[in-house]
């Protein structure tokens, strides 16, 4: 059944099956970017809602089916994204859609076991992507878990460079100097210090800032640098960068297996509370040098004799968001943890951002990005593609890192002669495996990826950053 209607064709032609929180997240932020979208899901409620919430062609039937998806479109379909709740149902989406049509197709794909034949499944069913947000969801926490003073971490160029985001303290030797000035300061270093500070917000105002602006306490500034650059830094400025030795996971899902797995090859001590019997004798198997504890996590006893007082880092991964936040609040009652939230809807932002929550992370947004980053290579020319891309700051802010394919208007000038858009970074240019930091000297070649962050959005090619 289909409900809804198109409006004029625009962008590329996409069909979303799956109208969870993921499908919805990469739903409103795709149809902000201007495509002509359907989506497909059983459920005729959630059809409704989301067709006419964003004015987009809705179907009510099974995504699988070929003739829902020929009543979709699929023959002229650009893309096919595939998120329902199960992953056999997402393969076989994008593979039927493959037979059928000429498009690309991404599935979210969750189940350990699939996780690791992503390549084989890629390579034999023709899957463009196959995205895990609850893997990608560990990965985040764990960075920073890695350097448990920042509020949040995110990696470009394979790992070579991070941006690391903090807030700043009262009385900390930032507050009150300029971004030129404490360029000075770790340039006189007799080990110089090279970062870049690309965004600040201040009482929710963002500022892509300049050399001559002034950092005050409680700003939330994030930076880009190498690793080992962005620790001295941290430590220059007065921050712990020693990783934690233990962290108490509350609740034993995907999310919980990929991180405790990270998490004991970094060297560091897990224990996980989870309530059913089962999954806990799973996790035992699975997880033979973790703790895992049969209980209930909300219990403030069970989370005092499990030791939330002592241990350095908490991190509530029920499915429940309201649970999460509640555990959070009452870690940090109890304790000195460094804590981390995971919380699976974003349409209460404002209200989560001044809850005292520590680092917040969101699995629908890192399977989002990951996917706009690929929509955007895909609509662009061949002189430039997306490799990177992460929203900032409640997606007021973007930071994109673009590999250069071809000669165009940004290569082989000056940055200092480029005529760049207001409010835009070049943050790094990273050529091959090389992390710069630019100077006006510097200049863009060919064979290299750029990061910028800049609060204007959309862009899809590197020279999108001209006037």
């Amino acid at each position: 059944m289909l409900l809804g209607k198109t409006t004029r064709q625009k962008g590329l032609k996409i069909i979303i099956v799956g109208c969870g929180k993921v499908g919805v997240a990469i739903l409103k932020q795709l149809c902000n970017e201007g495509h002509d979208i359907t989506i497909i899901d059983k459920n005729p409620e959630k059809v409704s809602i989301y067709a006419n919430l964003y004015d987009v062609m809705g179907i009510i039937g099974n995504g699988a089916s070929h003739s829902v998806q020929m009543e979709a479109g699929i023959e002229n379909t650009d893309l096919i994204i595939s998120v329902t709740d199960s992953d056999e149902l997402n393969i076989l989406c994008c593979t039927i859609a493959k037979q059928v049509g000429d498009c690309a197709a991404i599935a979210r794909v969750r189940n350990p076991e699939y996780s690791k034949e992503v390549g084989y499944l890629k390579d034999k069913l023709g899957l463009t992507m196959i995205i895990n947000p609850e893997l990608e969801t560990a990965a985040e926490i764990a960075r920073i878990l890695y350097l448990p003073t920042a509020l949040e971490i995110n990696s470009f160029a394979h790992g070579s460079a991070e941006m690391i985001k903090f807030k700043i303290p009262e009385k900390n030797r930032l507050a009150g100097i300029s971004i030129a000035e404490l360029g000075k300061q770790l340039a006189d270093k007799s080990n110089p210090i090279n970062i870049l500070i690309c965004a600040i917000e201040r009482e929710g105002e963002v500022f892509i800032p300049s050399g001559n602006f002034v950092m005050e306490p409680f700003d939330i500034v994030s930076f880009v640098s190498t690793r080992d650059m962005s620790k001295a830094f941290m430590e220059y400025i007065g921050f712990k960068t020693a990783r934690v030795k233990d962290t108490l996971i509350i609740g034993g899902g995907d999310v919980a297996y990929y991180l405790a797995k990270q998490l004991i090859n970094m060297g560091i001590d897990v224990k996980i509370i989870e309530s059913n019997k089962e999954r806990c004798e799973e996790l035992s198997i699975l997880l033979p040098k973790a703790i895992v504890i049969c209980g209930d996590g909300t219990d403030q006893d069970i989370l005092k004799e499990e030791g939330i007082a002592y241990t350095e880092s908490f991190v509530p991964l029920t499915g429940i968001d309201e649970e999460n936040i509640l555990l959070t609040l009452h870690a940090r009652q109890h304790s000195n943890s460094k804590v981390i939230t995971k919380i699976n809807r974003s349409n209460f932002k404002e209200v989560i951002s001044n809850l005292d929550l520590g680092s917040v992370v969101y699995p629908s947004n890192i399977t989002a990005e990951a996917i706009i980053a690929y929509v955007r290579a895909k609509k662009n020319s061949d002189s430039s593609n997306i490799e990177t891309l992460y929203h900032m700051f409640d997606s007021r802010v973007e930071a994109i890192e673009f590999h250069v394919g071809e000669n165009s208007a940004v290569t082989d000038i000056s940055l200092k002669d480029l005529k760049l858009k207001k409010n835009l970074l070049i943050t790094f240019i990273n050529r091959n495996g090389s992390i710069i930091l630019p100077s006006g000297q510097d200049s863009i070649h060919v064979g290299d990826t750029v990061m910028i962050v800049t609060t204007h959005t959309g862009f899809k090619d590197i020279t999108d950053i001209l006037e």
